[in-house]
């Protein structure tokens, strides 16, 4: 297998899109993708707020989504990357048939499996999540290239009554330092649920 040159999938850069994503966050609940999501979310500002995904894979979504219909008072955003994603697509039509309000889902697209090698996922190949998600009864769904269109996306999603949203964010593909939230998961789980006013398990 040859070396994967990494190639601009598109314009924004990953760092600056999580940190405009974030800032100001007030009540929003934060699920977090496998791998670089996480690290992002973590370069970001760590926050009780956050429950960090260190494995199952194509999870994040139907998570986020329990947890919007488990917090209605509470907004949530699922952050994940395209290869998550592309793994748990049936997630979407679940979501668009349960319909919460409170849920918008961001997906960072450098169209690469970032942490396997880079390889290219189906983005690469013209799928459009997008698309997906406007078949799947979202109520808003937007591919974003320019950096201008994060703020008026990061305001919806502080929002529980803006309807099911998501937004296909296109980012350079890009090796960045890992900055590793907790890989305790007990602790990750216990730190989220005192946040939202639950006793340990």
């Amino acid at each position: 297998m040859g070396e994967v040159t990494l190639q601009s999938s598109g314009p924004l850069e990953r760092r600056k899109v999580v940190s405009e994503l974030l800032q100001d966050r007030g009540d929003l609940l934060v699920v977090t993708g496998l791998g670089s999501p996480s690290y992002d979310a973590m370069a970001a500002g760590d926050n009780d707020a956050n429950f960090y995904l260190w494995g199952g894979m194509g999870s994040a979504v139907t998570i986020g989504l329990g947890l919007s219909l488990a917090q209605p008072k509470r907004p949530v955003l699922v952050l994940t990357g395209d290869g998550e994603m592309l793994m748990g697509l049936g997630a979407l039509a679940t979501a668009g048939a349960k319909h919460p309000r409170n849920l918008s889902i961001a997906v960072l697209d450098n169209e690469r499996y970032g942490e396997t090698g880079m390889q290219l996922t189906h983005t690469a190949h013209g799928v459009g999540l997008a698309e997906v998600a406007t078949a799947c009864n979202f109520d808003s769904s937007v591919v974003i290239t320019e950096m201008d269109k994060i703020g008026p996306f990061r305001q919806q999603t502080q929002s529980t009554d803006a309807g099911l949203r998501f937004a296909q964010i296109k980012i350079k593909a890009e090796n960045v330092e890992k900055v590793l939230p907790s890989r305790d998961g007990v602790h990750v789980k216990n730190r989220f649920r005192a946040h939202l006013g639950f006793s340990p398990l």
